[in-house]
């Protein structure tokens, strides 16, 4: 086993995985970096002031928490920072507002090391990324309707159903089959 970086660039990864948060660390400390691993936004104040990441990898969906406010804490606290937004439930919705709040990048599960440094090295963007050929599905922008419902209602299932115009039991069925809480 390697012994971590002491003079690397500083990783934080936020993910409530611990296996996977173990393996993306170790994969990290093998290329150079300091890794700290913390498994959702309670330790992050503590983090963020003792550690003070250069980079850090976000799971979108915690355990009771969202993602996207440890995004807008570590981008509040230092603007420099690389943060990539990891996620097994991309959607537009969620991938704009990560963007908005201060992430660099977002990518989707499963990522492994290589693609997360790819990411990190991407932050200004390619005006020359491939442009879809196939038109978004109808079941896709249905999804992302409803994402974009709950997202501007705070993921307050009554209230969007009303604004959907849908029975809350309904959307609460759409939202089960797609693991939404």
């Amino acid at each position: 086993m390697t012994q971590p970086a002491t003079d690397g660039p500083r990783l934080l990864i936020i993910e409530d995985d611990a296996v996977f948060a173990r393996t993306l660390a170790r994969s990290f400390e093998r290329r150079g970096y300091q890794v700290e691993v913390i498994g959702g936004p309670d330790p992050l104040d503590t983090a963020m002031e003792t550690f003070r990441p250069e980079f850090a990898v976000v799971d979108l969906r915690l355990a009771g928490a969202s993602g996207l406010a440890c995004v807008e804490r570590l981008h509040q606290r230092d603007p420099a920072t690389r943060i990539v937004v990891l996620t097994g439930f991309a959607s537009i919705a969620t991938a704009v507002e990560a963007i908005k709040l201060g992430a660099t990048n977002y990518l989707t599960k499963p990522a492994n090391t290589d693609d997360i440094e790819a990411a990190f090295a991407r932050a200004d963007g390619d005006a020359q990324a491939d442009l879809a050929t196939r038109p978004t599905s109808i079941k896709t922008l249905e999804w992302e309707h409803i994402h974009q419902t709950l997202a501007d209602t705070g993921f307050n299932v009554s209230e969007a159903a009303r604004r959907l115009g849908l029975h809350r039991r309904t959307l609460a069925r759409k939202l089960d089959k797609r693991h939404m809480p």
